[in-house]
């Protein structure tokens, strides 16, 4: 017990209130498109929060002056999505959505070290590439070395987060969350939290071990906050006896940036065994899935990643990376 608390007094600086059990509040999504140009036909789409077993979402409810709006599905990862659009005519464009998040912390101790016969092809969505997260060449060769003489799911996807922690770092000029292209991070290993995340899904993959990358928001900590860039990307694998094992070494490295701190330091590693099957509760959960064909579909490419909104104005996608173009905001209040 004694343990507990010392451990609970170094992390305050990440977890604000003490390894907080959960939190509370709304969230608002504005979205105005008005300011785009007239005469064509626009179409939003937003990442739609929704339950799960860490997770409560309620009082869901959005406004706004489009002519059309619904909540959709795409058909490969199940993510949900809240789609709109306005005729080409339209004056003004926007949209509110609002709703209650509870979110729970995440605290998987007790990961099954036996493993239970699985069969892979029953994951097999999140064991192949992406377009820009292979499986082979240098990223199979790399994985391989990694994992040399583990055995079980569980070692190995140990070995290659403890790789991710010990290799990689945090760059504060990526844009945005990162775009998670492994084969340029694995030559240049800096990035930001989806950059982190992808590298880690791909090695795993690369190593046999069901993976996927999670798209999320952060939560305001203080009684309000704007919250419009606190997008968030952490990963999970699959382990047998066990189910899906959170995991967020891009939170171990932001810490070691902001913190000042080095491998070997106590912080380090006390936060380095809590986001190795933990999660804190300021964080909660949208989307999962690359390459995403989103519902009803986009004119654009498929999506990379969809922790942001995405819109098109006359078939043509807005930058979402600028929420001054692309004029949107998000609020967070207890």
């Amino acid at each position: 017990m004694k343990s507990f608390w010392l451990l609970t007094a170094t992390l305050l600086l990440l977890v604000p209130t003490a390894w907080a059990q959960n939190r509370t509040g709304t969230v608002t999504m504005h979205v105005d498109l008005s300011a785009q140009a007239p005469g064509e036909s626009t179409r939003l789409w937003l990442p739609y929060p929704v339950s799960d077993q860490n997770q409560t979402i309620s009082a869901i409810n959005w406004t706004g002056d489009y002519a059309q709006a619904a909540v959709y599905t795409d058909t490969v990862n199940g993510t949900p999505m809240l789609y709109a659009q306005w005729p080409a005519n339209a004056k003004n464009r926007r949209l509110d959505l609002q709703f209650t998040v509870q979110r729970q912390e995440v605290r998987l101790s007790a990961l099954a070290e036996k493993e239970p016969q699985w069969n892979p092809a029953d994951y097999a969505d999140y064991l192949g590439a992406t377009s820009l997260g292979p499986v082979d060449g240098e990223v199979k060769l790399l994985a391989e070395k990694i994992v040399k003489g583990k055995t079980t799911v569980l070692q190995k996807a140990r070995a290659i987060y403890d790789w991710i922690v010990e290799n990689m770092h945090r760059d504060e000029k990526t844009i945005g969350c990162g775009k998670g292209d492994v084969c340029l991070l694995l030559q240049k290993p800096g990035g930001k939290c989806t950059d982190i995340s992808s590298v880690y899904v791909a090695l795993c993959r690369a190593a046999g071990i069901p993976a996927r990358e999670i798209f999320g928001l952060r939560l305001g900590k203080k009684a309000t906050e704007d919250i419009t860039g606190w997008q968030h990307c952490w990963a999970e694998f699959f382990l047998p006896g066990t189910g899906w094992v959170p995991v967020d070494p891009a939170d171990v490295r932001k810490a070691m940036l902001k913190e000042d701190l080095k491998l070997e330091d106590a912080r380090t590693q006390e936060l380095r065994a809590y986001y190795w099957g933990g999660l804190d509760a300021y964080r909660f959960r949208l989307a999962v899935g690359r390459d995403l064909l989103l519902n009803p579909p986009q004119a654009g490419a498929p999506l990379n990643t969809f922790g942001y909104p995405y819109a098109e104005v006359g078939g043509k996608p807005l930058d979402f990376y600028n929420p001054k173009s692309f004029v949107y905001s998000i609020d967070f209040s207890e």
